[in-house]
């Protein structure tokens, strides 16, 4: 790359736009390097990074631990696919699963992967083990729900722009209001077919979305009651981003089936997995599943850096302890705003409500806005505005980054 012609924003923005494909709309900024919770620009620009690449950076910018793995993993073997073994994925599946108290780790590439891999082996424990007819089986999900971009995924969701033109759809799919539980406990009593019930603990996409307290406990007993596996989505919401090491761990769920990605690798890599015990996960034969690049020795390294991170440097806990702080500040700020809301959010999980309507470009203008005073956020929805910065963030630069935000939401009122 050193030999490559440096670029101007502009340059990179344009060379984007007319060969890659559309399927993005980034806020205006080139970013070329990035340490712990910063980023820079290609023309020097620094910035707070507190989007973290949707939470894959928990564990900040090219931790040094993590790329020093990949880095050594990649000098002595980075494939052998999963037709041979290697002596790295063995080590890392033993790790992961004592680490989430699992007895078993399937291990695949991207989120999406990950959850297509959960809903695969919910139908096959619906058809050999629970004794649903075969093609009978149905899967609860909720709505607003965010769990990847592929045909199947959109199937069951009620996102306009993810869903239109790409039909025809997958079956096999009900949809129900998120944090209801008599929604849940109705449509389970009167299906039989239901193998699973798949929910993300708090809907990120969506806006961050916190359910009630005590749902995710109760979601959790009411599966049990039915015979009905419990699938938790954590690839956004795990690895220490909520406050604990899962946002299930907040009400002492363990899940039947746990999705992870993003964060599991630090951003490093592209790492995936889907956990469970043996009376699941045992209905997984040679040849059902699999993925060449899935568990390879680089991502295998990786993860098990990443998650060594997570614990030595107490990055739930600082989570935890940041997010009240966090919030804390922005409330005293939004009694007396008339262009915020509210904020809501668990650990460094949080994003504020704009006063306008989603149709409007007023959150879009504040994060440009906060680029200009050299803070990186995202819009979602229209009028909500995600803040997730990595949790390696200090006190001291976490009140500085409220300064920033407060500051630019000023020049709205």
């Amino acid at each position: 790359m050193a030999v490559l012609e440096q670029l101007t924003s502009q340059q990179a923005i344009e060379l984007e736009d007319k060969y890659g494909a559309h399927n993005y709309h980034p806020l205006p900024v080139v970013l070329n390097r990035g340490e712990g919770v910063h980023v820079w620009d290609v023309e020097g620009v620094k910035y707070y990074d507190f989007l973290s690449a949707y939470s894959a950076v928990n564990q900040g910018h090219c931790h040094p631990k993590i790329v020093n793995a990949m880095v050594s993993q990649a000098q002595t073997l980075t494939l052998t696919s999963r037709a041979f073994y290697n002596d790295i994925l063995g080590r890392y599946e033993k790790f992961a699963s004592e680490y989430f108290n699992f007895d078993k780790l399937l291990p695949m590439n991207t989120g999406a992967e990950a959850v297509e891999t959960a809903l695969k082996i919910c139908r096959k424990w619906a058809y050999e083990k629970k004794g649903i007819a075969e093609n009978e089986a149905e899967i609860v999900v909720c709505e607003n729900n965010f769990h990847g971009r592929t045909t199947t995924i959109i199937s069951f969701s009620n996102d306009p722009v993810a869903r239109k033109n790409f039909g025809p759809y997958t079956s096999g799919f009900i949809k129900i209001a998120y944090d209801n539980l008599e929604a849940l406990e109705e449509t389970l009593k009167s299906n039989p077919n239901v193998a699973g019930f798949m929910a993300e603990p708090i809907q990120g996409e969506a806006g961050v979305y916190v359910p009630s307290e005590g749902y995710l406990a109760k979601a959790k007993a009411l599966c049990e009651k039915h015979n009905v596996l419990f699938i938790a989505d954590e690839v956004q919401t795990g690895i220490a981003r909520t406050g604990k090491l899962l946002a299930v761990d907040h009400e002492n769920v363990k899940p039947d089936i746990l999705i992870l990605g993003k964060a599991i690798s630090g951003g490093a890599y592209p790492v995936s997995a889907v956990l469970a015990d043996d009376h699941i996960m045992g209905v997984i034969r040679p040849g059902n599943h699999g993925s060449t690049f899935g568990g390879n020795p680089v991502a295998a390294a990786v993860a098990m850096a990443a998650l060594e991170v997570v614990k030595e440097e107490g990055l739930a806990e600082n989570a935890e302890r940041l997010g009240k702080l966090f919030r804390s500040e922005l409330n005293k700020y939004i009694e007396t705003s008339g262009i915020v809301n509210l904020v809501r959010g668990k650990g460094l999980l949080n994003a504020i409500v704009i006063n306008d309507d989603e149709e409007s470009d007023t959150a879009w203008n504040i994060c440009m806005a906060l680029k200009n005073n050299g803070l990186l956020a995202k819009p979602t929805h229209g009028n909500i505005i995600r803040f997730a910065p990595p949790l390696v963030m200090t006190e001291e630069q976490l009140l500085d980054c409220v300064a920033i935000i407060i500051k630019t939401l000023k020049e709205f009122e």
